[in-house]
């Protein structure tokens, strides 16, 4: 049975996080909420913990998977960044956009099997900064749905889609956006837009003008 740790965004409860963190540590799987979609959250670190995101969403293997830090500094500790990519994660984050950043070796490979970058963002969400920073790492970010299947603005919708494969869940309410990330590629100083966000596309080569 889930354990589900309701609280308030603004106020959390640093020893209820700590159960989440635990579960991140022992390999198992979170459902936690970012502004934009709830997320399933794994050690970003771990081929077998990465391994069972991929299972519980029935992913294919080759399609990446994003990750999320809890800093600037972090994203140095994950990511080798360009000047334009920590001008747009300057610019944007914590926001809902994701960078594609050249992974440094902690990252499981598995993540970004057959391209060179992975995803990289900073949750606009005051209790997903403070659990990752606990965690002391990054963890998986991507929308704790099946493949294909509607991103859950709660965790009840979460849940619904992924029985039997989540071992605890943090319940903030209904996430404010409601749609995933803008995710952006910087590829020979051109911007290119992998999947459409909140973030327009004008707005990010605005800020790399």
């Amino acid at each position: 049975m889930v354990e589900i740790i309701s609280m308030d965004n603004e106020k959390p409860r640093y020893e209820s996080l700590q159960k989440a963190v635990r579960s991140i540590r022992k390999g198992e799987l979170v459902v936690y909420p970012t502004e934009t979609v709830y997320g399933l959250g794994a050690d970003a670190t771990s081929d077998e913990a990465v391994s069972k995101v991929f299972e519980a969403k029935s992913r294919p293997a080759n399609k990446p998977i994003s990750i999320a830090v809890a800093s600037l500094s972090m994203c140095y500790r994950v990511g080798k960044l360009d000047r334009s990519e920590e001008l747009l994660i300057r610019k944007f984050l914590p926001g809902p956009l994701t960078v594609l950043v050249e992974p440094r070796s902690i990252i499981s490979k598995d993540l970004f099997r057959g391209t060179e970058k992975v995803g990289i963002r900073i949750p606009d969400l005051k209790i997903v900064r403070e659990f990752i920073k606990m965690v002391d790492g990054p963890i998986t970010s991507t929308s704790a749905n099946l493949s294909g299947g509607r991103s859950p603005r709660t965790v009840e919708e979460a849940l619904s889609q992924l029985k039997g494969h989540v071992d605890m869940a943090i319940d903030v309410g209904e996430c404010q956006v409601g749609e995933p990330s803008t995710v952006v590629n910087i590829r020979g100083g051109k911007v290119e837009i992998i999947r459409e966000g909140p973030i327009s596309s004008s707005e990010i080569e605005d800020a790399l003008e």
